[in-house]
């Protein structure tokens, strides 16, 4: 697939979105952080107040990053944004609105991958781009949308009841995004398709009579 832009477009791109936003990048890092702290908090209402901090991060990554920034380089970018409308729309319809998102940590395999992923984009996604030369300004940042849906996906394996809908923008992601690892270098984004592959198999084996259970309990809370 032919790209409208040049590598040192797209990584242009990132180094004025991080000097645009500045500091935003640490209050998107610190809501990441609140919410994995919800996650082990064990109490009924942290499934909505997940939901919400989801809802305002694919909204971020749509109007900031999507429409103000990525449209300067590729048309496709108001699509982008729009989908990931779609996507933050669908976290709001399911947490906040119908509360059918339960986020309880997991044993076993499906944890572990969990954390696995929610590490990967917060520590080592950063880490790897480092090693590979991508240096800040010019470096995707948490927030933005291959580390943000790598989070996303790792944080959705941690959901006892979450609807088709809400995996489907950040699967259409994981597929979209990890053209960047092969066609312009950036080969953290390898993690995406990978996250992507983990994440729909536990999907489609999950046990989904468990999860419509922990959803009826979690309203009833």
């Amino acid at each position: 697939m032919s790209l409208p832009f040049t590598p040192e477009q797209f990584f242009a791109v990132f180094a004025r979105y991080n000097q645009g936003v500045w500091p935003m990048q640490v209050v998107l890092y610190a809501i990441a952080v609140i919410i994995v702290a919800l996650l082990y908090s064990g109490r009924p209402w942290a499934g909505k107040q997940v939901a919400k901090l989801l809802v305002a991060l694919w909204a971020w990554m749509a109007i900031v990053y999507h429409f103000q920034y990525f449209t300067a380089i590729n048309p496709a970018a108001w699509a982008f944004g729009a989908v990931f409308l779609l996507g933050a729309f669908a976290f709001a319809w399911f947490g906040p609105v119908k509360e059918r998102l339960v986020f309880r940590p997991p044993g076993g395999a499906r944890g572990v991958a969990g954390g696995a992923m929610i590490a990967f984009a917060l520590v080592l996604y950063p880490a790897m781009g480092y090693l590979l030369g991508h240096r800040y300004p010019a470096a995707p940042t948490f927030g933005l949308p291959c580390p943000t849906t790598i989070f996303t996906l790792g944080l959705l394996l941690f959901a006892r009841a979450a609807p088709w809908p809400v995996y489907a923008v950040p699967l259409a992601w994981a597929v979209v995004g990890s053209f960047a690892a092969f066609q312009l270098g950036v080969y953290e984004d390898l993690a995406l398709l990978a996250s992507g592959v983990v994440a729909f198999l536990f999907l489609v084996t999950h046990n989904n009579g468990q999860d419509e259970q922990d959803s009826i309990k979690q309203r009833g809370s």
